[in-house]
């Protein structure tokens, strides 16, 4: 599909669902007036997270007092079967990240109440839930309609059904989602955002999910190298916080 042939469906998917209209206008926005933003403060911040950063194994082992190996291997049959059904799948999203530190997260903070933002494939939702289930928690999900590529039918794809019931997931960019999700529940244990990559979109959900963060919760950020959000946050709110180093991506993660 050329550029412009998904720019004009993504359009229409838009013009399709009035409920998407808010995100529209500020797409608009973000794509014109504020594109510049986009990427404020990137070199500095890659400078910033690459003087600090460490591998997944270090940052889990000083965080959360475990060892991450046992992962693969307790949860093997699962995640292979779960890479097959990406190898597999006629659209293509996302690949799983740094699932360990998701699920030793959750495993630290005991928790049963998380959100994250974006879902793709569902990689992040599959570590968070893993963990959840021994607790009978709830795994609260904002992920925005796949408009331009036929997508949605495979958002959460690799996530077994046995997980589902303890997994509600929001069809609405993040400034619908969130508001609603926190309707339902106040305070969370682990906050996981990989959506907006934009540097005010970024800002704007920090401090929301933040304020609904417990004390000892973990609070993490994927792509933080994308432009000086996190950074920015962080400093402006005296948060040490650790960066992990993963497949050429700097990751946020701290315990507040």
């Amino acid at each position: 599909m050329s550029e412009v042939a998904r720019v004009l469906k993504t359009f229409i998917g838009y013009l399709k669902r009035p409920d998407l209209y808010p995100e529209l206008g500020r797409k608009i926005i973000k794509n014109t007036i504020n594109r510049g933003n986009a990427f404020k403060g990137k070199e500095k911040t890659n400078s910033w997270a690459a003087e600090r950063a460490v591998s997944q194994k270090e940052a889990v082992l000083h965080l959360f007092g475990v060892d991450i190996d046992g992962f693969r291997k307790d949860y093997q049959d699962i995640l292979s079967n779960a890479a097959e059904k990406e190898r597999v799948c006629p659209v293509k999203m996302g690949g799983p990240g740094a699932l360990e530190l998701i699920y030793y997260a959750c495993e630290f903070a005991k928790a049963e109440h998380v959100v994250e933002t974006g879902v793709a494939y569902g990689w992040s939702s599959l570590a968070s839930l893993l963990s959840l289930v021994k607790r009978n928690g709830t795994l609260y999900s904002s992920d925005m309609p796949y408009l331009a590529q036929d997508g949605d039918q495979y958002v959460g794809y690799v996530v077994p059904e046995n997980l589902r019931e303890n997994w509600k997931l929001f069809r609405f960019a993040d400034k619908e989602s969130l508001p609603k999700i926190f309707t339902e529940n106040k305070v969370f244990d682990v906050l996981h955002y990989d959506s907006d990559k934009s540097y005010n979109g970024r800002i704007w959900a920090y401090h929301e999910l933040y304020r609904h963060l417990r004390k000892c919760g973990v609070f993490i950020s994927d792509d933080i190298g994308d432009n000086s959000a996190y950074q920015d946050f962080c400093e402006q709110n005296n948060i040490e916080t650790t960066v992990v180093e993963y497949e050429g991506k700097y990751i946020g993660v701290f315990i507040k």
